[in-house]
């Protein structure tokens, strides 16, 4: 029985588009387990994936490169595996960047330079993702052709939903990478099964090979939504976590705390012991601990007294070693309530009030979405993260920061944004203790320190901007940057790969730089919506709390809508004028409205404000994107050239560094505004 030609191009569409995700997620999570720099830059594969995809579509109808994917997969699995075993280290840091090799052999080759693995890196990705790239617009072309363009668009949304949705299942689960590469080069396979019977053995050839590179090359014992965790016995009282190679935390016996200090267990015990026995006059009886991780701050509270305690810790594999391995036990006592999921956001949705909130060393080593630079405890350390702690305190209460400072503009953000909330000098004990250096003490419950002193220190501090140090606020959370600037390092990633990106579209298509002014169109689109999508995610972590499943739901949120849009599209024309006032306002209304007027609010009324505040712009860019892609000359080269402004919006969101993550907003509105000017003198 023949097969409906329709209906194959719409499964062969859902089938790539959901391998698409799927591998870019899996690029993006593994890499960054092998690679320790690469953790901390996930939004460069994410950009490497748009630049192979946005080339693969512009090779649209040229020779086909379909068995560049298997070639190129065993490829980046290979080199992972050997640069894994590599330390790469710089010394001139732009950011502060934990790069501590614990898993390292002894050996082990040394090279002071990150700039390697993540230009290598991004040149792998983008090859891996330009055969798929290429059969999706040949596919989309197609749909053109015989039915319409916005019907096979409609499968390349659809099938990326499925692709977030199983990634998602598959993070749930805790399966290991392995399992993650299996599935999809599994499915994978569904479409080489038209090719000659060489290219089906070469293809499983190589899947075997990448599976089996992947496999060898793994290191951890747990695999959790955020990192890839090691533990060990350190002594018969203590063991170690690490998360992605890197030492992450050190749970022992806090009641061996002696201030004649022998060991390196004692110092550590010493240090979480020491802010309640010298600095507070009476022990607080109610306690939050914020980034509690495997127990330490919760036993030191139990230790000196607390009656009941609140812990907040966002990582459930790292509360189940607390659980399991803590010396102490902490999380088994009655008077301990955990809480699994971010600490912002309980901060700004709880009711209770605490004697003590305790932010443990939550200084992490990932980032909040593979489309920022954000990492995953900046909306902790910002000045409204540090006045909602302020808000739940009891009268006599009082916050205690543990920060292990590796910079001193660091030290100084931290102690002036306590002061700004206080108004008042913070008490700090500054010691290296192995897992923090410094302790620091704001509000009431300190406040027979010296008090009235502080308060007169205070007054005569030069404020942050004559020292030229921005706070970390909600819209430039950026705590590990030394000011609000592009260094030398990231230009030179931008333009290095601004640079790839143009050559290798150069090489790849010629021909496709002569562009049309659909095209041109088509690249604001794509840049702007980047830039929205990354603006978009990022506020609803902060409103719903930077948790993974927060990130997934979201993500696949915007796809639902923009599936809902070209649907929509295809039932009721919407005139562009209309959608692109709407796509404007929404832009604009979306600015204005600060998202901190959300927080806090109750669920329904939360929900309501999200969907208006992030939705409708998504929605009517939506819109407008199926009315020009419908009316393109070709379907992949549109297509193309949309994915490749994706690729600079992606380089253009590190600005936010600079001008604040509003100004995205207001980056992308005059890309659209671009592109209006361009649509007007076309028609």
């Amino acid at each position: 029985m023949p097969t409906n030609p329709k209906f194959k191009l719409a499964l062969e569409l859902l089938l790539a588009s959901f391998l698409v995700l799927f591998q870019e997620l899996t690029l993006i999570r593994w890499l960054g387990s092998q690679i320790r720099v690469l953790a901390y830059f996930p939004n460069l594969i994410l950009i490497a994936a748009f630049l192979g995809l946005g080339i693969g579509c512009l090779r649209a109808g040229r020779k086909s490169l379909w068995m560049l994917w298997p070639v190129s997969l065993v490829i980046i699995t290979i080199f992972t595996y050997f640069c894994s075993k590599i330390v790469f280290t710089h010394q001139q840091a732009s950011e502060h960047l934990w790069l501590l090799y614990y898993d390292a052999s002894p050996d082990a080759l040394v090279i002071n330079n990150i700039y390697l693995p993540i230009i290598l890196f991004f040149i792998l990705s983008s090859i891996s993702f330009v055969s798929l790239g290429q059969f999706v617009a040949e596919r989309l072309e197609s749909f053109r052709k015989i039915s319409n363009v916005l019907v096979g668009y409609t499968w390349d949304i659809f099938g990326s939903i499925l692709g977030i949705i199983s990634f998602s299942i598959v993070n749930y689960l805790g399966l290991f990478p392995v399992y993650w590469f299996s599935i999809f080069l599994t499915l994978g396979l569904i479409l080489f099964l038209h090719c000659p019977k060489k290219q089906i053995v070469f293809y499983l050839i190589s899947a075997l090979i990448v599976i089996s590179t992947v496999q060898l090359s793994e290191k951890a014992k747990v695999y959790t939504p955020y990192y890839a965790l090691n533990y060990e016995e350190k002594s018969p009282n203590s063991f170690w976590v690490m998360t992605n190679g890197s030492f992450h935390q050190h749970a022992l016996n806090v009641h061996a705390g002696d201030p004649e200090v022998i060991s390196d267990e004692q110092l550590v015990a010493l240090g979480y012991n020491t802010p309640y026995r010298q600095y507070l006059q009476k022990n607080p009886e109610k306690v939050l601990i914020l980034g509690a991780g495997t127990g330490n701050d919760v036993a030191t509270a139990l230790y000196n007294g607390a009656k009941q305690i609140d812990v907040v810790e966002i990582d459930p594999e790292i509360i189940k070693l607390g659980q399991k391995y803590h010396p102490n036990k902490p999380y088994a006592s009655g008077q301990v309530r955990i809480f699994n999921q971010d600490a912002r956001s309980y901060l700004s949705n709880t009711n209770e009030k605490y004697d003590l909130i305790v932010f443990g060393t939550l200084d992490s080593m990932t980032t909040l979405s593979a489309l920022s630079n954000i990492r995953l405890d900046n909306f902790v350390y910002t000045k409204e993260s540090i006045s909602a702690a302020k808000n739940a305190l009891t009268p006599d209460g009082g916050v205690m920061l543990l920060f292990m400072v590796g910079n001193r503009y660091i030290e100084e953000r931290l102690s002036f944004m306590l002061s700004e909330v206080f108004q008042q000098v913070p008490v700090i004990y500054e010691r290296n203790h192995l897992m923090f250096s410094h302790v620091y003490m704001a509000g009431n419950a300190f406040q027979h320190i010296e008090s009235e002193k502080r308060i007169l220190e205070y007054q005569k501090l030069p404020k942050p901007l004559d020292r030229q140090l921005k706070l970390s606020t909600d819209d430039w959370p950026y705590l590990y940057l030394k000011s609000p600037s592009l260094s030398k390092f990231y230009l030179l990633i931008m333009g290095v790969i601004g640079l790839l990106a143009i050559v290798s579209v150069f090489i790849s298509s010629p021909t496709r730089l002569k562009s049309s002014r659909n095209n041109l169109i088509m690249f604001c689109f794509g840049l702007s919506f980047l830039l929205i999508e990354t603006k978009s995610i990022i506020s609803m972590n902060l409103v719903w709390g930077a948790t993974w499943l927060t990130s997934a739901v979201v993500f696949g949120s915007i796809l639902f809508m923009v599936l809902m849009a070209t649907i929509i599209s295809q039932i009721h024309q919407i005139k562009f004028p209309v959608a692109f006032a709407g796509l404007v306002i929404s832009i604009v209304t979306m600015y204005l409205i600060p998202i901190s007027s959300i927080i806090g609010l109750n669920l329904f009324s939360t929900l309501i404000f999200s969907i208006l505040l992030i939705g409708l712009p998504i929605f009517f860019a939506a819109i407008c994107f199926a009315l020009l892609f419908n009316s393109s000359e070709s379907a992949g080269e549109s297509f193309g050239w949309n994915i490749l402004g994706a690729v600079a919006g992606g380089l253009l969101e590190f600005m936010s560094m600079v001008t604040g993550l509003k100004a995205l907003l207001l980056i992308a509105l005059m890309f659209y505004l671009i592109a209006l000017m361009i649509y007007v003198r076309r028609n």
